[in-house]
């Protein structure tokens, strides 16, 4: 084992400020030779999964741990920051919990305008199984001692011992462009009087020394800053991924704080590890068997509700296949629902769906491979009979292909909020949040930041950005760009500012710039959230999320149901309306689906729509419309 492990690190989830994706990370630690890293970004734990799943099966041990700023009573108002970071790292599994429920609260329990921050005293309750770092330049006692409140600082380590015991460690970092003497010789001062024990760090933020302009311009994007302006955040070049090799020699008169890096390493045996789909428990909301067994009553509901719902239906349609033949496929579906373990997922969207139809929200008639289901015509999820229309159930759910089921359910784009509040309602606010996403710097995005914070003239970079192909089907990289569009190239040779824009586009391309909410997903759970995800929130929104992406959710356990927003029933809905204001009744789901004219309409092209304008005679028609463009159609 070499001696030194990085336990203060940044990764690409360090949003618009960390350049080093995970899979760079595993690579550095392989040349590295380095046996485990910890992974701290700021304020939050969006990679937690990602870096433990990616990091173990290279043969690397991830410690999960997080930056995250805390309000102290020591940091008073007259100080540039009100706030100050601690590194914190799971020790456990209860460690790990306990960096979920901080790093949940430091985004639910602090105002929106002041962003994510938690309060000291959380620490009280929530310490246990964590080890505690005292943060580098920006740390909580370094901001005291940076503005010359010593007092301060050593009350405020002092506070810190009293929590963590031995579990907390002085940071030290010493960059070249940073004079560090004065902090050195007060933060060991403080670490001898309290017992605690010394660590070095070098809190890299990108991989090597080669990528520090780039990650400046990282920086700039994230700050809405140039690069040439004096008054903004800077970082120094020394904040890349040394080797064990670098930091030793760093550090050559202060050996400890090396070899506790390894013991931190030791002292971190865990990593948080991906789970089975945990849906929650329908029955115990909704059913008084409580002697039952939960599995069993789910499916004798979800049986119940399914057999009484297609006796409904058989009466009402018009049947394409013998009446046993429903019957027939109706048995066959729900033991292949009961084996799989997923009566409880399809009652729980019957449930919502049923609300929402009682309160008169329009609800889509069902797409997607769900509407091959004749249990979900039956509990009235979908509106098509799958036997009519030739649709196999095996597309939705195969047992040869275990996989959780995935309604897609459109609601009128104007309530489909009301269909949330009322899940929320249902199973607990701390129980149903959406799930966050991340924006990447992509090609032509990445082109026009960087060309803005170097001060490019905007009509060069826009047309340097028009050369790249842009095909959201199949997106083009830079990369690929540049090979494939001699302009480019021919720009790049003649012209050093279009060199240096392309090279630290090339750097920074890929990576997650800003977070926001998923347009549909909502996860519900069994218990609080943040037992399973650690959650955020979003600015623009009032209701939590998770800080696991789609992919990450899913494996952390929790169930992912669709709400769609879909403008079009909003317009059916407003039409239907409109209709009936002047005495015209009609029901959209007995609208005939063979009608000459409605068909006769759409051959002609006289609609507002997207076609394929091949004939001459579609093409005048829509130009009579007399639209913007023909393009634009």
């Amino acid at each position: 084992m070499r001696d030194f492990i990085h336990l203060h690190l940044h990764s690409a989830y360090s949003l618009a400020e960390g350049a080093i994706p995970v899979d760079r990370l595993a690579k550095l630690c392989e040349v590295s030779e380095m046996p485990a890293v910890a992974v701290t970004d700021t304020n939050n734990l969006f990679g937690a999964l990602d870096v433990s799943e990616t990091l173990s099966g290279r043969g690397i041990q991830p410690i999960i741990g997080i930056q995250l700023d805390f309000s102290h009573p020591c940091l008073v108002d007259d100080l540039k920051n009100d706030r100050g970071g601690l590194v914190l790292l799971a020790q456990n599994e209860l460690g790990y919990e306990n960096l979920m429920a901080l790093a949940s609260d430091a985004y639910l329990n602090a105002p929106v305008e002041i962003g994510p921050c938690a309060d000291f005293s959380w620490l009280n309750k929530r310490s246990e199984g964590l080890l505690c770092l005292t943060g580098g330049f920006d740390g909580l006692i370094s901001a005291l001692i940076d503005a010359v409140k010593v007092d301060e600082a050593r009350a405020a380590l002092e506070d810190l011992a009293r929590v963590f015991g031995d579990r907390l460690y002085v940071e030290l970092q010493r960059h070249a462009d940073r004079s560090v003497v004065h902090y050195e010789d007060v933060l060991l001062n403080f670490a001898y009087e309290n017992r605690a024990g010394v660590v070095a760090t070098n809190e890299p933020f990108f991989p090597t020394r080669a990528d520090y302009d780039a990650h400046d311009a990282l920086i700039c994007i994230a700050q809405g800053a140039y690069v040439y302006q004096d008054e903004r955040r800077r970082l120094t070049s020394d904040h890349y991924f040394k080797n064990a090799d670098e930091m030793a020699a760093l550090f050559s008169d202060i050996p400890e704080a090396i070899s506790s890096t390894i013991e931190i390493a030791h002292r971190c045996a865990f990593r948080p590890q991906t789970r089975d789909p945990i849906l929650p428990r329908f029955t115990a909301l909704n059913s008084a068997n409580a002697d039952e067994n939960e599995t069993d009553t789910e499916e004798l509901e979800l049986k119940r509700q399914a057999e009484d719902g297609l006796a409904a239906r058989l009466k009402e349609i018009e049947l394409a296949a013998p009446e046993e033949a429903y019957w027939e496929r109706l048995k066959v579906e729900l033991s292949i629902i009961n084996k799989m373990g997923f009566p409880g997922y399809f009652l729980i969207v019957a449930d919502f769906i049923k609300w929402a139809k009682k309160e008169g929200i329009p609800v889509g008639p069902g797409r997607g491979s769900g509407a091959g289901s004749l249990v979900a015509y039956a509990l009235t999820v979908t509106d098509l009979d799958p036997l009519r229309f030739g649709l196999l159930f095996e597309r939705f759910l195969n047992p040869e292909r275990v996989s959780m089921p995935d309604f897609d359910v459109d609601f009128c784009q104007e309530r489909r909020d009301e269909v949330i509040e009322y899940v929320q309602g249902k199973y607990g606010r701390d129980r149903v949040a959406q799930i966050i996403t991340f924006g990447k710097l992509q090609a032509r995005a990445v082109l026009r930041d960087v060309g803005r914070v170097l001060g490019m003239p905007f009509g060069q970079v826009d047309r340097l950005c028009k050369l790249v192909p842009n095909n959201p089907a199949n997106p083009v990289t830079l990369q690929q760009a540049v090979e494939l569009e001699p302009k480019l190239q021919e720009e790049r040779s003649k012209d050093s500012s279009v060199e240096l824009l392309i090279t630290t586009a090339l750097k920074l391309e890929g990576l997650y710039r800003h977070a926001s909410t998923h347009a549909a997903g909502v996860v519900i759970g069994d218990r609080p959230l943040e037992q399973l995800a650690p959650l955020y929130i979003d600015p623009r929104s009032d209701m939590p999320a998770t800080q696991f992406n789609m992919r990450w959710v899913e494996l952390a356990g929790l169930v992912k149901f669709d709400f769609l927003g879909l403008k079009t029933l909003t317009v059916i809905d407003r039409a239907v309306a409109l209709a009936a204001s002047m005495s015209v009744s009609i029901d959209v789901h007995a609208l005939p689906l063979n009608d000459e004219k409605t068909f006769g309409l759409l051959g002609e092209g006289d609609a507002v729509g997207v076609f394929q304008l091949e004939s001459p005679g579609m093409r005048a028609t829509l130009k009579s419309m007399k639209p913007d463009s023909l393009d634009d159609v």
